[in-house]
């Protein structure tokens, strides 16, 4: 900002009018724009014009400017005004912002520096555990990685320091493992805040909940933790031991709770001990409970009845020749496009069947099984023909390769009858596709069978209830995928549990930006809006002067229109500049 003298000649006589006049930032690139025009200055006006006029910044701080026109040179002796090495001006101290201001955005909407600065911020610490909680949470939304890692490679890089008021060098993995002490053992209270505020956000309702489980697998042989067990691996790393991870969700994706389980803990022991794990937190309620079918059996049913709740989940597959008669007869209720159910009572009880057919299953399933019944009756024509021609004739080497064979192709062997048989002195193979159970297996290709006590109810609720199931399975895609929950790192019990406790609260950021941007109507996923925010960043401008000084300014790029019209969407306002501190950030001069 500057003072512009304009001249007119008049009457023979020369007059100098004065404009206040700014240099802003066009999509055609800089202009000047007149602020105001002073008219003609007489000595004492235009001498109280060029002394100082006080401005005040976003924070509210008063900085004093000075104005010359733009034909007049400073005084070179005034300490209050600098000139600038234009050649020598340069950029420092890139950092990513977008994310870390999302994550940190989605942190306090939630209130969680709220809950854990009355928690853990009572601790005498250099720097406030709250805090380090927020950079552990932001960093499992925005790029999960290791405790190292985060201070080597993720930390350094973002504007987390500026949001969170940090100095310099006090994040580091030493810092970050005492954290996670500090806040495991504030794992309920935490649950049932985030339960609390998913309600007040979301008005989200837990009346229906989705049960179901993972496993993460571990790094290392892990002697100290008897948790960490070798058991069945969803992440197919049988070679490792592994933590079992039970998640409670909501219909809506929203989590209850969660808990850790032995490694080679089985699912449907699992059950009876998170029921009473959620009545004690949250209290007896008749709650509907849905899960599948590797965690149904009598004995959890029952668990269920006893406590006045209710259920629906899958059967096994072997329970649909209990349906058979209706599932090739019908009748059949359309439910969805493709997807067709009927409700049939199970006699002697007050439990119903859901039998249930999709279209685009039974073709995914039929094709499935042609691929493997080709190639398993290649293969037998292979052995049939070596077995024939007498390349093989020792009976123990046929029945082991068609055991093998039964073995690679278990999902379709049933199907055939294999036989070795002694012909004239000669061995022969003899197969055939069983076509009664050729018939039985097309009957019921895309159908399911699921079991419930809920009554009054039809095919198309109970279905619907069901197949939100999916959300419980999305939680944990989210928790393996974008929120990198495996493999486990961590040696001892207490760390194993205080990383799941950080990946849940990962979850908790990724849930509540989902339902934002379904809300909001932005179209994209978390990942996609995490990825759109990536390249805006802030940045140090570095200004030389004459005087052998620089000027520092801590400065936020100007986002772009897509940027933008995302952070309007969440009610996110990006800060011009950042400057919580001088001595680290603000705007100022160095000698």
């Amino acid at each position: 900002m500057f003072l512009r003298a304009n001249h007119r000649d008049k009457d023979g006589k020369r007059h100098t009018y004065w404009s206040l006049v700014e240099t802003v930032r066009t999509p055609d690139g800089p202009r000047q724009q007149t602020v105001c025009h002073l008219g003609e200055l007489n000595d004492s006006a235009q001498a109280r014009w060029l002394k100082t006029i006080e401005v005040f910044n976003e924070v509210g701080e008063r900085h004093q400017l000075k104005l010359f026109p733009s034909d007049i040179a400073p005084p070179p002796d005034d300490a209050e005004v600098a000139q600038v090495l234009i050649q020598r001006v340069r950029l420092e101290r890139t950092r990513q912002l977008g994310p870390s201001l999302l994550g940190l955005a989605l942190w306090r909407q939630l209130q969680l520096d709220e809950f854990f600065a009355g928690r853990v911020d009572g601790a005498e610490a250099e720097v406030p555990w709250s805090r380090v909680a927020a950079v552990l949470a932001i960093n499992r939304l925005c790029a999960p990685g290791s405790e190292l890692a985060i201070e080597e490679r993720w930390y350094p890089t973002t504007a987390l320091d500026d949001l969170l008021h940090l100095p310099d060098g006090t994040i580091n993995d030493t810092r970050l493992y005492r954290a996670l002490d500090q806040l495991l053992p504030h794992k309920t209270a935490l649950e049932r805040h985030l339960t609390t505020r998913y309600g007040e956000l979301f008005a989200a309702e837990f009346d229906v909940l989705l049960y179901d489980l993972t496993s993460s697998y571990v790094e290392g042989a892990a002697l100290k933790d008897p948790m960490l067990q070798r058991g069945y691996s969803r992440d197919h790393r049988g070679d490792c031991k592994q933590v079992v991870l039970a998640l409670i969700v909501n219909v809506d994706g929203f989590p209850l709770s969660y808990e850790t389980f032995e490694g080679d803990r089985t699912d449907v022991t699992t059950l009876e001990t998170i029921m009473r794990l959620v009545e004690r937190k949250y209290g007896h309620a008749r709650r509907v409970w849905v899960f599948d079918r590797g965690i149904v059996s009598d004995a959890n049913l029952a668990a269920i009845r006893r406590r006045g709740g209710q259920y629906l989940v899958g059967t096994r597959r072997t329970q649909l020749r209990a349906v058979e008669q209706a599932l090739l007869d019908g009748p059949w209720t359309r439910v969805r496009d493709e997807v067709e159910a009927q409700v049939l009572p199970i006699p002697g009880g007050t439990e119903t069947y859901v039998l249930c057919r999709s279209t685009a299953r039974r073709e995914k399933e039929r094709a499935i099984r042609r691929r493997f019944s080709t190639r398993l009756e290649d293969a037998l024509q292979r052995l049939e023909m070596r077995v024939a021609t007498g390349r093989v004739k020792d009976r123990a080497v046929i029945e082991r390769a068609l055991g093998r064979l039964q073995e690679r192709y278990a999902t379709v062997a049933d199907l055939y009858e294999m036989a070795l048989r002694d012909e004239d002195g000669r061995l022969r193979l003899h197969w055939q596709l069983i076509e009664a159970r050729r018939q039985w297996r097309d009957a019921r290709e895309g159908a399911y069978l699921l079991r419930t006590n809920l009554e009054g109810q039809h095919a198309e609720d109970l279905w619907t209830k069901y197949i939100q199931l999916t959300e419980a399975e999305a939680a944990f895609r989210a928790l393996k995928s974008e929120l990198a929950i495996r493999p486990v790192f961590h040696q001892l019990e207490r760390r194993v549990k205080a990383h799941v406790l950080i990946a849940f609260l990962g979850y908790a950021l990724w849930v509540t930006l989902k339902h934002q941007l379904r809300r909001c109507g932005a179209g994209l996923s978390p990942s996609q809006a995490l990825a759109q925010l990536a390249t805006l960043q802030s940045a140090d401008i570095v200004l030389p002067t004459t005087d052998g000084r620089e000027i520092r300014l801590r400065r936020v790029a100007q986002p772009t229109p897509a940027q933008q019209r995302l952070l309007d969407q969440l009610n996110i306002t990006v800060p011009a500049h950042l400057e919580w501190n001088a001595e680290c950030s603000g705007d100022f001069a160095a000698s």
